[in-house]
């Protein structure tokens, strides 16, 4: 053989390879990379997709965060308006019970102070009868002259 027919024939089975390759090889091939760059176009939509849905996610994170912020801040001005005015009322309670004490000793001096007008009254009633006796240089009888000394009592 010579090398004009072994490449004539190389040839020809060059070109049924290709046409085998062509008909039953290159197909599967082919639709196997479709498929793969499907797949993959797939997965970069779906990236996209979660990451739209992460960026939603974290801006509904960011304003529940805010609000529970504020709420926070909202109950912690309440609990110190609150606690000011347990405060101010501790002190109106404080002063009104320092009043009523301040008012019941005033009453007790006040009847105190009289109980020892009475008694110095008495006292003097007693010096006065005393003097007169020593003065008339006679005994004075109490129960004789107990209207003389009621008034006389009265008028000091």
């Amino acid at each position: 053989m010579s090398i004009t027919g072994t490449l004539i024939i190389q040839m020809i089975v060059f070109l049924i390879l290709v046409g085998f390759t062509m008909k039953y090889v290159w197909p599967p091939i082919a639709k196997a990379l479709d498929d793969r760059a499907q797949k993959i176009a797939d997965g970069l939509a779906a990236a996209d997709k979660a990451k739209t849905e992460l960026s939603a996610a974290n801006k509904r994170v960011e304003a529940e965060l805010g609000q529970a912020r504020n709420e926070s801040a909202q109950r912690l001005a309440d609990a110190e308006r609150r606690a000011q005015a347990i405060v101010e009322e501790a002190k109106a309670r404080a002063t009104e019970e320092g009043n009523k004490i301040i008012a019941a000793a005033r009453v007790e001096a006040d009847q105190q102070a009289m109980k020892a007008r009475e008694a110095l009254r008495e006292q003097v009633a007693v010096l006065a009868v005393k003097g007169a006796e020593q003065i008339l240089r006679k005994e004075v009888n109490p129960a004789v002259h107990a209207d003389l000394l009621t008034r006389l009592q009265t008028e000091l």
